[in-house]
C-alpha cells in the first residue's frame, strides 16, 4: 500500500473519530448500531446493497432505543 493511500485513510479515520466528540450517548448508540447492522446485513446477504442498507436501518433503530428511560 502506498504511503499516500495510508496517510489518506489515517486522516479520514481521525476526522471521523473527532466528529463524534459532541454527540449525545443516544446519537453514538444510533451510529454504532447502524454500523454494526450494515456490516451484519452485508455479511448475511452476501454483500447485497439492499441487505446492507436494511441492516443499517434496523441496527440504527435498535441502537437508538438502547437505554431509553420510559416514563
Amino acid at each position: 500500500m502506498s504511503k499516500t493511500v495510508m496517510y489518506s485513510l489515517l486522516s479520514i479515520a481521525l476526522l471521523g473519530m473527532s466528529a463524534c466528540s459532541n454527540m449525545s450517548t443516544r446519537d453514538k448508540n444510533t451510529a454504532i448500531g447502524a454500523g454494526i447492522g450494515a456490516v451484519s446485513g452485508a455479511v448475511l446477504t452476501g454483500g447485497s446493497a439492499l441487505g446492507t442498507v436494511g441492516g443499517a436501518a434496523v441496527g440504527g433503530v435498535i441502537g437508538n432505543q438502547i437505554n431509553t428511560k420510559k416514563k
